[in-house]
């Protein structure tokens, strides 16, 4: 029985919570770490096996390797940054998107059924690498003062209200910027599963119960909402790298 008294176990902040699955030196490893870690080897394996031996004929992988890299490289990349400029960038920008998109899918796959960015130390594990970066470039492209004109947004014609903007800008760039990349990801995914888990345990209740023909209602909005999650998961990996592609246009601009 539920605190509530009518049975029904609603989901809720339980469902992020995994027992460890080994300990090693007082290091817990649970599911979430053992999805992130087998994310990461689909990753490089799979690219491994599309480009390790690349042909001018390409099979079946590569071609399928070869358009999502396409994709990113034109869809994201060149059109954020430009073709020159961009170029160096996409490795990095096509290894986060496809770590993203896979760590999101967990959730719809049968015995994994969660999303690996819901867990927020992952989302800003990945948006502190994307910080670094842009920090880095906008040092190297302007030094110093430019750093700090660019970062604050300094502009002498905005007059009287300058003091105001630089502050704002300064906290906007420099602490609010890598949390809101980071929470964008983390808040979509956390809801996106916390609805799916409510739908699916729902119809699961229902059907044990003389509700059946509601069971069959939430078991048609769990359906609907897979279909959401699939399409979700993917726009959240281009929000995340088009975003990371901005904030490095933004460091290679000219700062006028």
């Amino acid at each position: 029985m539920s605190d509530n008294g009518c049975g029904f176990p609603a989901p809720g902040l339980h469902s992020f919570l995994f027992k460890p699955i080994a300990t090693v030196g007082g290091f817990e490893f649970n599911k979430v770490m053992l999805l992130a870690l087998i994310t990461t080897l689909l990753v490089i394996t799979f690219f491994t096996l599309a480009f390790g031996k690349a042909k001018v004929v390409p099979g079946k992988l590569q071609m399928i390797g070869e358009a999502g890299y396409d994709f990113v490289r034109r869809g994201i990349v060149y059109e954020t940054l430009g073709r020159k400029e961009g170029e160096k960038y996409v490795p990095l920008m096509v290894s986060l998107f496809f770590f993203i998109w896979i760590m999101n899918i967990w959730s719809v796959i049968p015995l994994a059924q969660f999303p690996v960015s819901s867990i927020i130390a992952y989302p800003m594990v990945l948006a502190l690498v994307v910080y670094v970066v842009w920090v880095s470039l906008t040092f190297k492209k302007h030094g110093f003062v430019g750093f700090f004109k660019n970062v604050t947004g300094y502009d002498k014609s905005l007059g009287p209200v300058l003091p105001l903007v630089v502050v704002i800008e300064f906290f906007s760039n420099l602490l609010v910027r890598p949390f809101t990349h980071a929470v964008r990801l983390f808040a979509n995914m956390f809801a996106g599963h916390l609805m799916l888990v409510m739908f699916t345990v729902a119809s699961w209740y229902l059907l044990n119960s003389w509700m059946i023909p509601a069971a069959g209602v939430s078991f048609i909005m769990t359906i609907v909402m897979i279909l959401f999650e699939l399409f979700v998961q993917a726009v959240q990996a281009y929000v995340f790298v088009l975003l990371a592609c901005s904030y490095i246009q933004g460091a290679l601009a000219e700062h006028h």
